[in-house]
């Protein structure tokens, strides 16, 4: 074996899927969080699917794995606590209610903010859930409360 190859890239590691419990426990709770790689992530088991994604609001930090999951516009979506920010589990956009204010009979509509919280994989293999931490190049509004500043679970280190 060559000694090279055995030692994986610091930067590739933090993309190799992380355990973080079991399915049945998930899936009675419906939400656990978890560190990935040093990032806090809240995984939700909704309507029979998995979704991931950092545990703090990009609007302001508040705690996403205390919200309430609603359906707006036919999209899941998790309400953060502190704001009432809807951000749908399978894209990480924020939804907003529009209204044309030249039109006094116009209803108000859905409409994205775009992608605002970064959205991680979960997969199950034989009974164990695993995340991996996104790997899209793009900057999302979230990142900036997945820094050490914000942490919310308290570390056994």
């Amino acid at each position: 074996m060559d000694p090279e190859m055995s030692v994986q890239d610091p930067e590739e590691k933090k993309y190799t899927p992380v355990c973080v419990g079991k399915e049945n426990d998930i899936k009675k709770s419906e939400r656990m969080t978890a560190v990935v790689h040093d990032r806090e992530v809240v995984i939700f088991y909704h309507k029979g699917e998995y979704h991931a994604m950092d545990i703090r609001c990009y609007h302001s930090g508040g705690p996403l794995h205390l919200g309430e999951i609603e359906d707006f516009n036919g999209q899941s979506c998790i309400v953060c606590p502190w704001h009432k920010y809807k951000i749908t589990l399978a894209t990480g956009e924020g939804l907003y209610q529009s209204i044309n204010p030249k039109d006094p009979s116009a209803k108000p509509k859905w409409c994205s903010k775009g992608i605002k919280q970064r959205i991680h994989t979960v997969t199950v293999d034989n009974g164990n859930i695993y995340v991996t931490l996104s790997k899209e190049p793009f900057k999302c509004d979230s990142d900036y409360y997945a820094t050490g500043d914000f942490k919310v679970i308290q570390s056994s280190s």
